[in-house]
């Protein structure tokens, strides 16, 4: 008989290979403020400093991008915290009497 070096498989050894099943991402989220006639501007860009952690530059030049396109993308977030972007934002803007509308879609 020959001997089995460690990388051969004897007569009856059972293949324990295992493979990896391979995970797909989850799907992410633009969180999209759309415009409106009443919101004033400064409130636009105080909802994204305080619930997008923008910096007053960059949350006027995302204000200024849903005034002029009636759209602006304030970032891109997993399903949850994306729905929670979302959500804030409507109550924050409630609460202070404004009708600004917030929604997401698939990235």
């Amino acid at each position: 008989m020959g001997s089995y070096t460690d990388n051969q498989s004897q007569p009856g050894d059972v293949a324990t290979e295992t493979s990896r099943p391979k995970l797909k991402r989850p799907p992410m989220y633009k969180v999209i403020i759309l415009n409106d006639d009443y919101t004033p501007m400064d409130f636009v860009v105080m909802i994204l400093e305080r619930f997008f952690a923008m910096n007053s530059e960059k949350a006027t030049r995302i204000m200024l991008q849903v005034h002029t396109r009636g759209a602006g993308v304030c970032g891109i977030f997993s399903r949850d915290i994306a729905e929670t972007k979302v959500a804030q934002v409507e109550n924050y803007s409630r609460q202070h009497d404004h009708p600004l509308k917030c929604t997401m879609e698939v990235a």
